[in-house]
């Protein structure tokens, strides 16, 4: 009997857990195999699209690169703090209309994937949260805090009615088929213990609680409470499983580069091996295929960069050399009669509060143009992977070794569909393997896919799709830029100067208001000092506790920013002076930015400078100069390699690409910010730069190759053989595109022949208003292959 009973227990559980699953939604559900929407099981590609970090006017152009690509669902988040700036103050307009956003996926006929959070990272300021919450009474931010949830609950309710009030959920006929609630909590509940599992289990209820019809997700949080579902994100995702046996197998993440930092090396993931992990994880069991991360990384306008931070200080004094050149410095002597007496000086340090992370090379898309071959590999991957779609939803896959590191995965479906993965994982050598009575070459480090467990369709380390080099190149403009010139003022005096005893902390002083925080202090000076003699001048030493609105890590909200010392002197008679204790004034902000010099009327109530002056290389300057729009459609960008803040370089032993030059140099213009004529363009440079070095460029195809081997597989040629018109090796070919309206002006072509058979070229050629198809073929004998 108690035995019996047991199984009983077993059987409820279970039923139970049934009913909870399909009570997710009528029309979204999911179980162990895919997400299923009406009643189908769907193996779902997506790529992230960040809203605000491209202005609206690219949006539909993106989206429709995005579904041209393969993907069937955009993924983004939804920043807290860009949406309502201050309490219950709301921002829903520009490029932060997420209703916009969303109809224009629902239009383009993909699905979208809300990831609500409300808190992001995302390399976004302060993770997405405002930095306004900080400051409620009580609040610990993202643990089991009541003033915090009380004030997460308000906007993701907010978000939630938003999009039920628009249809906007897939359940009300809109495009929205998941949402997210929280973000890579589970490391940080790890260290917070039990008040962060509590709150854990409150976010999954609340969210469950506001009845999307849709399922919601958490990523990297192993204890995600049912019915939500657990995800994965990281380079690789093929060893992660769900934490229950009837949720889906789902990559929120999959890491498509990295970010650039400044001053570090420019990170590069080969279109290869990124193709290699999709594969790898859809043989394994995975459904909800690696949401790219990012497919457009976009740009970071304002001040909404975030990450980790470094100490930065500008000190406008480092030295007491630098102060003591002349003898007005020093209250000169001007006769024998006249006793010397004590002079104090100014010490001035400047806190910027600034972002360590610069961009991304890792997007699919940049800019508006495909990032080649990483765009057009993923595409042909997307369309191998649609094709074995009926088999991998159908149950688990066969694992059949064909070698010590070599497999098959072989999926069957009851209505006799068949789909296998045959994977080399050598890292260093080709593999010939036997399956299913015939021969297969693998390249290494690569995954070939049959949709038929026959015909070879893709391969992971065989780029089809042609590489593009992409050019900066200036735009014409009569003369270049005409720059003016403004000096920030540094001096301590002004309305909004206030004095306090010691060092105040950065963020909670300017309240995020301005990057800028002055620090301003009197040093006295005895004429008796011995430095003044030996020309062993003092050392100023100033301990920065960092520089940016953090964006990670327990309680990120505590963490402080700014000068807070010690700061001393070390050289004098006494030995070591420690300034911290003594009186400072602070002025929160530039006198540029209280003036909005990159305003049109702000720039006109100073007088500029021009001429020699404009080179002189001065930290602390503003420059403005107008242009006129260039005609045409391409991207446009600045040109900053003659600036100085954020140029820095690194060393070439540690470089992966753009070796010896600025890890930030281009700054993307939209088109849709332009007027015809009299644009605007204003700058402020930190350590000084030469802005007549500075010049608009256009992004453009510079050139385009494609690498072909002879027993390449392609979508054309696994289509003519699957159907049974050709039972023989077919030649492979490469389709070479020109850049959107664009001529080739050249043609290099080197082919293979080889016994097998002949290498075909089929050279698409872009031409305004039409579309030209030329067929070459050549032969050159003796090479290994063709370029």
């Amino acid at each position: 009997m108690k035995k019996l009973a047991m199984c009983n227990n077993v059987l409820v559980v279970f039923w139970l857990l049934g009913l909870w699953v399909c009570s997710v939604s009528a029309s979204v559900s999911y179980d162990s195999k895919a997400i299923t929407i009406n009643g189908q099981r769907r193996i779902l590609i997506s790529g992230s699209i960040h809203y605000p970090r491209s202005s609206p006017e690219m949006w539909p152009d993106l989206i429709q690169k995005a579904k041209e690509g393969g993907l069937d669902v955009i993924q983004t988040y939804v920043f807290w703090n860009g949406h309502e700036p201050s309490p219950g103050k709301y921002y829903f307009e520009g490029n932060y209309d997420l209703i916009k956003f969303v109809k224009l996926v629902k239009q383009a006929g993909l699905y979208l994937h809300l990831r609500i959070g409300p808190y992001v990272c995302a390399e976004w300021n302060f993770g997405g949260l405002p930095v306004w919450l900080k400051y409620i009474p009580g609040i610990n931010f993202r643990t089991d805090n009541g003033p915090f949830k009380a004030q997460m609950q308000k906007f993701t309710t907010k978000i939630v009615n938003m999009m039920k009030a628009e249809g906007l959920f897939e359940s009300q006929g809109g495009p929205i088929i998941l949402s997210q609630i929280e973000n890579e909590y589970g490391p940080m509940e790890y260290e917070l213990g039990a008040p962060g599992q509590a709150y854990t289990k409150w976010a999954a209820n609340m969210a469950v609680g506001l009845g999307t019809g849709v399922p919601w997700v958490m990523c990297k949080q192993d204890d995600a409470p049912d019915p939500v579902i657990n995800t994965c994100n990281g380079f690789y995702c093929d060893y992660f499983s769900p934490n229950k046996p009837y949720k889906p197998k789902m990559w929120t993440e999959a890491w498509t580069g990295w970010y650039t930092e400044f001053g570090g090396a420019v990170p590069y993931r080969p279109a290869e091996d990124l193709a290699f992990s999709v594969a790898r994880f859809i043989q394994k069991g995975g459904s909800f295929i690696n949401n790219y991360y990012m497919y457009h990384g976009g740009t970071n306008f304002g001040r909404t960069a975030g990450g980790p931070s470094l100490p930065q200080v500008m000190i406008m004094m480092l030295q007491l050399m630098n102060m003591i050149h002349t003898e007005k410095s020093w209250g000169a002597i001007p006769d024998c009669c006249q006793e010397p007496s004590s002079t104090y000086v100014e010490l001035v340090l400047l806190a910027l509060h600034h972002e360590a992370r610069g961009s991304s090379t890792a997007n699919v898309l940049a800019s508006g143009l495909l990032r080649q071959p990483k765009w057009g590999h993923l595409k042909d991957l997307h369309r191998a992977i649609k094709l074995c779609e009926p088999a991998l939803v159908s149950g688990d896959p066969a694992v059949i070794p064909l070698g010590n590191y070599q497999e098959a995965h072989v999926f069957k479906s009851t209505s006799g569909a068949c789909a296998a993965f045959l994977a080399n994982y050598n890292q260093g050598s080709f593999s010939r393997v036997a399956f299913g009575n015939m021969h297969y070459n693998l390249p290494p480090w690569s995954i070939s896919i049959l949709p038929d467990c026959k015909n070879t369709a893709y391969n992971t380390a065989r780029l089809g799709a042609q590489s593009a080099r992409m050019k900066m190149s200036p735009v014409p403009m009569h003369g270049g830029f005409t720059w003016q010139a403004y000096s920030e003022e540094t001096d301590s005096e002004g309305d909004n100067t206030f004095t306090m005893v010691g060092l105040l902390e950065q963020i909670n002083t300017t309240r995020d208001a301005s990057d800028y925080l002055w620090y301003m202090t009197d040093v006295n000076i005895d004429p008796s000092e011995g430095f003044l003699k030996s020309g062993q001048y003092p050392v100023l030493t100033v301990l920065s506790a960092g520089h940016a609105l953090h964006n990670v890590g327990p309680h990120f909200e505590t963490w402080n920013a700014g000068i807070l010392g010690p700061v001393t002197l070390n050289g004098l008679n006494e030995g070591r002076r420690d300034l911290s204790w003594q009186k400072w004034s602070y002025k929160i902000g530039l006198k540029g930015e209280a003036l909005g010099l990159h305003s049109l009327s702000g720039s006109s109530s100073v007088e500029w400078a021009q001429g020699s002056f404009v080179s002189q290389r001065q930290p602390l300057m503003w420059y403005k100069t107008t242009f006129n729009a260039p005609a045409g459609n391409s991207p446009l960008a600045v040109d900053m390699d003659s600036m100085g803040k954020g140029q820095e370089t690194f060393s070439e032993n540690k470089c992966l690409s753009n070796c010896g030059e600025a890890s930030q140099r281009w700054y993307h213009v939209p088109r849709s910010w332009l007027n015809p004529t009299g644009n605007l363009l204003v700058l402020l440079e930190e350590w000084g730069g030469d802005p007549n070095g500075i010049s608009l460029v256009r992004r453009k195809v510079d050139s385009v190759c494609a690498d072909i081997y002879e027993w390449q597989p392609t979508l054309m040629n696994y289509m003519m053989q699957a159907s049974g018109k050709v039972n023989k090796p077919l030649r492979p070919k490469a389709h070479l595109a020109c850049g959107p309206w664009q001529k080739s002006r050249q043609l290099s072509l080197l082919a293979l022949e080889h016994q097998k058979g002949l290498v075909e070229t089929i050279v698409k050629e872009a031409v305004t208003p039409f579309t030209h198809m030329m067929l070459l073929t050549g032969f050159v004998l003796g090479r290994t292959g063709a370029q």
